[in-house]
């Protein structure tokens, strides 16, 4: 008999693991000890050779649901004499290197008994299990341990203490255990003219009925979810709906909705099965869905999704809303509780102070949340149901399942991009990806992405050994990455935006071993070109560990910085720019001093040029009377969608020239011969899958990879799939979003790259 250590490195911690073992080890008999460490599981007992590999095997084969094993050892270490088999205090020692678990909605055990009136928790809207719950948002230090998270101040009940400590229960060391006599309290905020009064100490079902009166009389209240507040209303009220859009200045965005169940969504929405399953998933992301031509529920869609052909559906994911929704029993909009252009709120003060000028009420409850996090976002393309991440957040990060950089063992910190930004971590082994951060636009934002970051790094007491960064040089992002390298002492490293974006796409796919050219395409709204100007309708030949910039789109000026992003009036100006048929089409678009003003922009541009994909896409909603000016950033690329969307061919079309300005031509001639627009919106999708075909023919490419923004595009994708795959193979993101949220990870990407470079010297 000798003493054998098995130590498991991964998503180890806040999902059952030491339970888990503890069970599977006495019912072989062993004796011996199970503890968490900043490193992951580590399990020390008493067994013989054959045993011991037995007992391992039968760990990796059936691990809880949530864990994911990412590495795992088995050594015969000093003897040790057990008499029993024990879950022992947590290590704080050494260098921490695990896998952080996510927050988790409500899983169906804690489902059913929450409405199970003969349950203890019947109606307690705080309950949890090891299999769902907070846990990124209240982890305040490593490992997770209760001590470590703001459940700490809940001391629990007897019957939950013993529930905690007993093997046989789903509770069995369940961190965030509480029940209705230790609880998390709720308290309610009411305006009573110009100041919100506190009251205390109803039940959970009075605060329920309350936020249900308040709904009915179509009024906007304030929930503190998981990773901060929600604003809801009545989704069947247009009167309810406009107040909020007014209060928080918010014109034309698509507002979320959160509906009790499938069956509720299935009656307003048609559901792919892939869509139904991530709808009801323990992530719960918010799953964007078509809209059936007559929704059984009354939402309000034009006022809901105005312009569009589908909403963005989320089940209820915390119990609070799951009690809620349950009474209601209708949808509800549910959106990110912040005001235009600052991120979530989160923290309670702040939350009513900010908030207080859009809700009329406020549900709050005392558990406190320390990292924010907005809703995730997915939709399943309708053609070839391909999963496209749009936003990843709660449930998702900051944990990346798939470890890529496979050879690598040094720490990087990447800062990403400032739009639909994140910040990327090497560590130990392990790559983290940070949850949506926003665009880095306002003070409030960067301060969130400060405090995000600092709180990571705390976490892992993490320092790398370099910072990497965009190269644009107004980033904030990159001006704080320039300061954390000369505050340490850090090496720094500039990655191109678009290299980013490749290098991200083919590492979430295998492919930066890969012996074969890999051509990228990568196509989005802007970012610092290596020659100063705009770029974001690039192709990239990726060969021998080296990235080649190509091809790109027809080049047009870029005019007057962001505004040309916000109207896409101005985009059709710039790329109609020589063709004398588009003049009487964009004139219209502006006043007769306007037009003075922009003709002679636009004739003399100051020299900085574009090959924006989706200044392309603004500018050809712009011609087809789509939308002018928009309210938030891709509205003239959704519209556009949508519109092409809705043609359905008999057969396959005749794409338009692949040279942009004959296109162009192409597309106005049609416009005065009066073609259904939405043929000319599909025409126009169908001919930049024709324009990658031909490129990558001519590279003579048979493997593509695809980032960037523009390839949210659903009909895009479905496009591309449809008419490239039988002679490439193409590759899109799986875990993270083409959007700009992937440059930091790309950024990492690159700089394994570089690491491989050096190994070859």
């Amino acid at each position: 008999m000798r003493t054998y250590h098995i130590h498991i490195e991964g998503q180890v911690q806040g999902v059952g693991f030491r339970p888990f073992v503890y069970r599977l080890a006495k019912s072989k008999g062993l004796n011996g000890s199970v503890s968490n460490g900043l490193d992951g599981v580590h399990i020390y007992f008493n067994s013989d050779g054959n045993s011991a590999r037995i007992f391992l095997k039968e760990i990796l084969s059936n691990p809880p649901e949530r864990a994911k094993v990412l590495r795992y050892s088995l050594e015969n270490g000093r003897y040790e004499h057990f008499d029993d088999f024990r879950i022992v205090e947590s290590s704080s020692k050494g260098r921490a290197n695990l896998l952080i678990t996510p927050d988790l909605g409500l899983c169906e055990d804690c489902r059913r008994e929450l409405h199970d009136p003969a349950n203890h928790r019947y109606h307690y809207p705080f309950i949890t299990c090891i299999n769902c719950g907070p846990r990124y948002s209240i982890m305040a230090a490593l490992p997770y341990d209760r001590e470590n998270t703001t459940m700490d101040p809940f001391q629990m009940c007897v019957p939950c203490r013993e529930e905690y400590n007993s093997p046989v229960t789903r509770r069995h060391y369940s961190q965030t255990n509480s029940c209705p006599d230790c609880s998390v309290q709720l308290s309610w905020y009411e305006k009573r003219g110009t100041v919100f009064q506190k009251e205390e100490g109803l039940s959970a079902d009075e605060y329920i009925a309350r936020v249900i009166d308040k709904l009915a009389a179509g009024k906007i209240i304030g929930i503190k979810g998981i990773g901060g507040y929600l604003l809801i209303c009545d989704a069947a009220s247009r009167a309810a709906i406009n107040e909020l859009r007014l209060r928080k200045n918010r014109p034309s965005k698509p507002f979320a909705l959160m509906y009790p169940d499938i069956e509720s969504l299935r009656n307003d929405a048609i559901l792919s099965d892939e869509a139904a399953a991530a709808f009801q998933s323990i992530e719960s992301p918010i799953v964007l869905c078509s809209l059936r031509s007559s929704p059984a529920s009354g939402i309000v869609t034009d006022a809901i999704a105005p312009h569009l052909n589908r909403i963005g559906a989320m089940q209820p994911y915390a119990p609070l809303f799951d009690l809620l929704l349950h009474e209601w029993k209708k949808p509800i909009v549910a959106t990110s509780g912040n005001l235009s252009g600052s991120p979530v709120f989160f923290d309670d003060e702040k939350a009513l102070d900010n908030l207080g000028c859009i809700a009329d009420a406020f549900l709050v409850n005392n558990r406190r949340i320390l990292v924010p996090q907005d809703d995730s976002v997915v939709q399943y393309t309708p053609g070839f149901r391909k999963k496209v991440v749009l936003r990843r957040s709660r449930a998702f990060a900051p944990t990346y399942i798939h470890q890529n950089f496979h050879s690598w063992r040094g720490s990087a910190l990447a800062m990403g991009a400032d739009m639909k930004s994140t910040f990327s971590v090497q560590h130990a082994g392990n790559t983290y990806v940070s949850q949506y951060l926003g665009d880095l636009e306002s003070f409030e934002t960067q301060q969130n992405y400060q405090l995000t970051l600092n709180h990571f790094l705390q976490l892992f007491a993490s320092k790398p050994d370099r910072v990497i960064i965009d190269k644009h040089p107004a980033y904030f992002s990159s001006a704080e990455g320039l300061q954390i390298a000369g505050e340490w002492g850090l090496s720094l490293m500039r990655v191109q935006h678009h290299e980013a974006h490749f290098a991200a796409v083919m590492a979430e796919n295998d492919l930066l071993e890969c012996d074969q050219p890999v051509l990228g395409i990568i196509w989005d709204g802007t970012g610092w070109g290596n020659d100063g100007n705009i770029w974001g309708g690039e192709f990239f030949l990726y060969k021998n560990c080296e990235i080649l910039r190509i091809d790109h789109l027809a080049r047009f000026p870029h005019l007057l910085g962001d505004k040309m992003s916000k109207e896409p009036r101005l985009s059709a100006l710039s790329i109609c720019r020589g063709i004398s048929e588009a003049v009487p089409l964009i004139k219209a678009m502006f006043t007769q001093q306007e037009w003075a003003y922009y003709s002679r922009v636009v004739q003399h541009n100051d020299g900085l040029m574009s090959s924006s994909m989706g200044r392309l896409f603004d500018g050809v909603a712009a011609l087809l009377g789509l939308v002018t000016k928009t309210s938030f950033e891709g509205e003239a690329a959704m519209r556009l969608e949508a519109l092409a969307t809705s043609y359905s061919p008999h057969k396959q079309p005749i794409p338009y020239s692949l040279d942009t300005g004959v296109m162009l031509r192409e597309i106005i001639a049609e416009l005065k011969n009066d073609t259904a627009k939405n043929k000319i919106a599909f025409r126009f999708h169908f001919t930049l899958v024709k324009w990658i075909e031909a490129v990558a023919r001519r590279q003579q490419a048979n493997l593509l990879a695809f980032s960037g923004g523009v390839f949210q595009n659903a009909l895009l994708v479905d496009l591309a799939i449809q008419n490239l795959k039988t002679d490439f193979q193409l590759y899109f993101h799986q875990e993270l979003s083409p959007n700009d949220e992937c440059i930091s990870f790309g950024q990492l990407a690159h700089a394994y790259l570089k690491h491989r470079q050096d190994q070859k010297i």
